[in-house]
C-alpha cells in the first residue's frame, strides 16, 4: 500500500441535487455513505427522476434529514431550506406543491424505491428526440466540443433508467476529488471559483505531495483505503451543466465546464464502489494498493 494523503472533508447530499453538508465522520456501508441521496424529485410533466441536469433549480435548495439515517432503513424525513429562508418538510401535506412553485415546474418528492421498483427508475422522456442535441444539453457541451467517451459507466443500465435501479446515483455510489486536481484547475482559470461544492464529491482528499495534475485518475482500477474504509475505484467522473450553476454564493459559471473539458479531459474526480464499509473520519489516512 502507498500513502498519498489524508481526507479534508467528507459530504452527504440527502436528496440528489440538493445542497448537502460536510461532517466531520460519516458511517459508509455497501451502498455508499449512509444516507447520501436518499430523495428525489419525480418530473410529474415528462416522468422520471431528475436532477440539476435538466432542472437547475434543485441546485439551490438545501436539504437535511430530521434526524439521523440509519444503514438498511428507509430514508428518513428531510427538509428543504428555500433561498428566501422558507423551509419545507418532506412528509407536509402541500411539500409537492410548494416544492413545485419554486421549481416552476411540477415534481413530487420521493424517497428511494425498492430496486425491483424499475418503472420508477426508468428514464422520463427526453426534450428532444435528437440524441446529440439531448446529450450536449445534459452535459453543456458546446458545438465544437466532444461529448464524454462514459469509459467504464454502466451504460446499459443508464440508458434506459435515470440511475441504478435501488440509488439515486448517476452512476456509483462513492465520488472522490483531491484537493491537486481542484487547485490545478483555479490555476488553469484563475478567473472562475472551482470551489469544491460545485463537484458535490463525497471524499475530498488532501495529497502527501504534488503527483501530476488530475492525480485520481491514475487510481482508476485501484483499491483505496480511506481509514477503515475500502474503496475499488472504477471509473472517471464526466463533469456535465451542473458545475456551471450558481447557488448558495456561488455564481452561475460557463468558464468552469469549458476549463474542465478543455484541460482535464472532462473529467474531475473519480467513482468508486465499496468494498469494505466503516466509519470515515475527516484526518483518516488514505492509501493506494
Amino acid at each position: 500500500m502507498t500513502s498519498v494523503g489524508t481526507t479534508a472533508s467528507i459530504w452527504r447530499y440527502p436528496a440528489k441535487s440538493m445542497m448537502g453538508d460536510e461532517f466531520p465522520s460519516l458511517p459508509i456501508a455497501d451502498g455508499g455513505v449512509v444516507g447520501d441521496r436518499g430523495w428525489a424529485v419525480r418530473d410529474e410533466e415528462r416522468g422520471g427522476i431528475r436532477g440539476a441536469k435538466k432542472i437547475g433549480g434543485l441546485m439551490r435548495l438545501h436539504a437535511r434529514y430530521v434526524e439521523e439515517p440509519r444503514a438498511g432503513a428507509a430514508p428518513p424525513a428531510i427538509e428543504i431550506a428555500l433561498p428566501d429562508g422558507e423551509v419545507l418538510r418532506s412528509d407536509e401535506s402541500d411539500a409537492n406543491e410548494r416544492l413545485s412553485r419554486f421549481l416552476d415546474h411540477p415534481v413530487t418528492l420521493w424517497p428511494l424505491q425498492p430496486p425491483t421498483d424499475l418503472e420508477h427508475y426508468r428514464r422520463g422522456a427526453p426534450d428532444t428526440d435528437d440524441f446529440d442535441a439531448e446529450m450536449r444539453q445534459i452535459f453543456g457541451r458546446e458545438p465544437a466540443e466532444p461529448l464524454p467517451g462514459f469509459e467504464g459507466l454502466p451504460l446499459d443500465v443508464l440508458i434506459e433508467y435515470e440511475s441504478p435501479p435501488g440509488s439515486y446515483f448517476d452512476a456509483f455510489p462513492i465520488l472522490v476529488v483531491t484537493d491537486r486536481s481542484l487547485a490545478t484547475l483555479a490555476g488553469l482559470a484563475p478567473g472562475s471559483d472551482f470551489d469544491v461544492r460545485r463537484f458535490r464529491p463525497n471524499i475530498v482528499v488532501e495529497l502527501d505531495e504534488n503527483d501530476g495534475d488530475f492525480p485520481e485518475q491514475s487510481w482508476i482500477g485501484h483499491s483505496l483505503r480511506v481509514g477503515e474504509v475500502e474503496l475499488e475505484v472504477t471509473a472517471a467522473c464526466p463533469r456535465c451543466v451542473m458545475v456551471t450553476r450558481d447557488f448558495g454564493d456561488l455564481p452561475a459559471d460557463r468558464n468552469v465546464l469549458r476549463t474542465v473539458v478543455r484541460e482535464a479531459d472532462q473529467n474531475l474526480g473519480v467513482y468508486a464502489n465499496v468494498t469494505t464499509p466503516g466509519t470515515l473520519s475527516v484526518g483518516a489516512a488514505v492509501t493506494l494498493s
